[in-house]
């Protein structure tokens, strides 16, 4: 082992006690109800999933679709305006706010990840930034969307990327970390 005197992380002395998403009651019924109604294969009606979470605080705009096996962190942080589509696999790992505008797409396995952790901090300690992707946005199959990140109007995300930095409205990004790849253009 190197001999060094440079800090080192030390996870015994972690602490997000100052995290504080819900009540632990509020939490585990989330939990149960989250694996019941959402992140299930049985075939649940969009209305009972819309409507099981508006009753834990999500606002849920009209003809929203959510498949299959989708993994919402806390329901309480999260807004869908009308007509998005979320993908089997989907997980939205919200540990603050994540807002889905209209028309916006979550193909299958997208990541949202509002959390990090501080690797400059010998402690660790968590850091939590609100994710919004804002209209006609579209995240590609087993992307990621990294904390703090805002995706402009009509943004595409492509398969397999990660976008760790805001995405320009009406541009494709492709690649770890994304990369402007060209401009979105719609046929007539």
């Amino acid at each position: 082992m190197e001999k060094t005197f440079a800090p080192r992380t030390d996870l015994s002395k972690y602490d997000n006690s100052w995290y504080q998403p819900g009540g632990g009651i509020k939490r585990l019924l989330w939990y149960i109800c989250g694996r019941v109604f959402i992140n299930t294969y049985l075939p649940i009606p969009m209305s009972l999933k819309a409507l099981v979470l508006r009753l834990f605080g999500a606002r849920i705009g009209h003809h929203v679709t959510i498949k299959p096996k989708v993994n919402i962190k806390y329901p309480w942080f999260l807004t869908i305006e009308d007509y998005v589509w979320i993908g089997e696999h989907v997980w939205i790992d919200n540990l603050t706010d994540v807002r889905l505008g209209k028309n916006v797409c979550l193909s299958q396995g997208a990541m949202l990840l509002t959390g990090n952790h501080d690797f400059t901090s010998t402690t660790f300690d968590l850091i939590t930034r609100p994710i919004v992707l804002e209209d006609g946005a579209w995240i590609g199959a087993k992307s990621v969307v990294a904390p703090g990140v805002t995706v402009h109007s009509h943004a595409v995300l492509a398969v397999n990327s990660v976008a760790t930095k805001d995405l320009k409205a009406y541009s494709i990004y492709r690649g770890n970390p994304a990369e402007f790849i060209k401009t979105r253009v719609f046929k007539k």
